[in-house]
């Protein structure tokens, strides 16, 4: 990819028009100002998620189990998030391109009614399940009450948990990532500090044990998506929300959100049962591969993490340019993320590969674990480079609103490659847990060969939203 887009061809992505050269260095500005507080707040969600782990354990290893295998479940069905998101990120963004305000106020009002619908019928059908799915995962005796204690709580407050993701890609949505990254900081604080107290019963507050660390995210869930609603209600953006947004409010565009965002929650769905199905091919190889998996995976999210963050910039990006009919700038800005993703994972990947034995004796003392973790850190570190395109190959399609890709490559990623690919390296080869990650490597590189192949063809750009 050069650094310069070369001279503007008359293709049927990009019809001849008379316009500026395109500054590279804009496009990369843009990027980190969009990116930078995303990495930074997806970053603090991240943080809540291991501090609610820090004080749970502190009830013992059962309720930690019960919470491990609960959040298997609870992962499945938080991924039909994804539907009423991603449809929103594309709607929100390209009225916002289009500088249409009131389509665009309109267009949040949806997003947050479609979110607290999706949410209500999650909560119902996850709350009945609870019992039957954890039992199935493997829960037994106490881990089983302990998971449901929790579990339960978490279903209550998913007409919250929805809808937060919402206020932050609203924000984006408008230009103003740094409110989303501040409110997702300030909420993981709110929660890390409520979180003792009612599971403890510190200061007066009632002693709910591990329930009450699914009411302390629930309590801040609901703050969060107050703030937020009072923040466009009262006029703190150019987008205003009042009576007439939600007048405005039609069903067909409901139905446009949801079908956009359809198939891309149904591959984040099937790689969340993917990974359900991987799970017990590792626990064949005993609990010291378990525990390298588990622990070097998150050494590996950390990373994630920053590519992550330039997705959520990307996506409401491609929105803006696309609204504006600016095919070739969102061309290129895609093409400049995926190449900084690419350059960010290489780098992390390289540094986990030349550390991999200091940050193996970072979780495990024991010198038994010493290769196993060595092998682990520098095998996976190949896939990185492949994590970090495939990530942004699918931002780009999600801020044009083209989310088909991302659900038959979702699929082929997670059935016909990795899946197959772990249990063929692992046990028909041989290959033990080398093949295990070998597989995680091979699937990875494969899927993201497939998005750049599709991205290249630049249909993408010409979805109507």
């Amino acid at each position: 990819m050069s650094t310069q887009p070369g001279p503007v061809q008359a293709t049927e992505a990009f019809p001849v028009e008379p316009r500026a050269p395109i500054d590279a260095g804009h496009i990369y500005r843009s990027l980190l100002r969009m990116g930078v507080p995303s990495v930074i707040g997806f970053a603090a969600t991240q943080l809540y998620n291991l501090t609610d782990m820090f004080w749970v354990s502190r009830l013992g290893p059962e309720p930690v189990a019960g919470l491990a295998i609960f959040g298997a479940f609870y992962w499945v069905m938080s991924s039909v998030n994804q539907i009423a998101g991603v449809g929103s990120v594309a709607v929100i963004a390209r009225r916002y391109g289009q500088n249409d305000i009131t389509r665009t106020q309109t267009a949040i009002v949806e997003a947050f009614v479609l979110k607290f619908v999706t949410a209500a019928i999650c909560a119902v059908i996850g709350y009945l399940l609870t019992p039957t799915i954890v039992r199935m995962l493997g829960a037994r005796d106490q881990v089983v009450e302990y998971a449901v204690r929790y579990g339960r709580v978490m279903f209550i407050g998913l007409v919250f948990n929805f809808p937060v993701w919402t206020v932050f890609t609203c924000l984006r949505g408008i230009d103003h990532p740094r409110y989303a990254m501040v409110i997702m900081i300030a909420s993981t604080v709110f929660n890390a500090i409520l979180n003792p107290f009612l599971i403890f019963g510190l200061w007066g507050f009632p002693r709910l044990g591990v329930a009450g660390s699914a009411w302390a995210s629930n309590i801040g869930y609901m703050l969060t998506v107050i703030v937020g609603l009072l923040m466009f209600f009262r006029g703190s953006f150019r987008i205003r929300l009042d009576w007439n947004s939600i007048r405005r409010m039609h069903i067909s565009t409901l139905w446009q959100m949801f079908g956009i965002g359809l198939p891309s929650g149904v591959g984040s769905i099937s790689f969340s049962l993917a990974r359900l199905v991987v799970t017990p091919i590792i626990a064949h190889f005993g609990a010291a591969v378990v525990a390298i998996y588990g622990a070097g995976s998150r050494v590996i999210e950390l990373g994630i993490v920053l590519v992550v963050g330039l997705e959520l910039g990307l996506s409401p990006l491609i929105g803006h340019a696309l609204g504006a009919k600016d095919k070739l700038l969102a061309w290129v800005t895609a093409r400049k993320a995926i190449r900084l993703g690419i350059i960010v994972m290489v780098i992390y990947g390289a540094l986990m590969a030349v550390f991999a034995a200091p940050l193996t004796r970072v979780f495990f003392a024991d010198p038994a674990f010493g290769e196993l973790g060595t092998t682990f850190f520098r095998i996976m570190a190949l896939s990185l480079p492949f994590v970090g395109a495939f990530i942004l190959f699918e931002g780009a399609f999600t801020g044009a609103g083209n989310t088909l890709p991302t659900m038959v490559i979702g699929l082929i990623h997670a059935w016909i490659l990795q899946v197959p690919l772990i249990w063929l390296f692992a046990k028909p080869l041989g290959w033990g847990p080398a093949g295990v990650w070998c597989g995680f490597v091979a699937s990875e590189a494969g899927s993201a060969i497939i998005y750049g192949w599709w991205f290249s063809r630049r249909r993408w750009l010409h979805q109507e939203v």
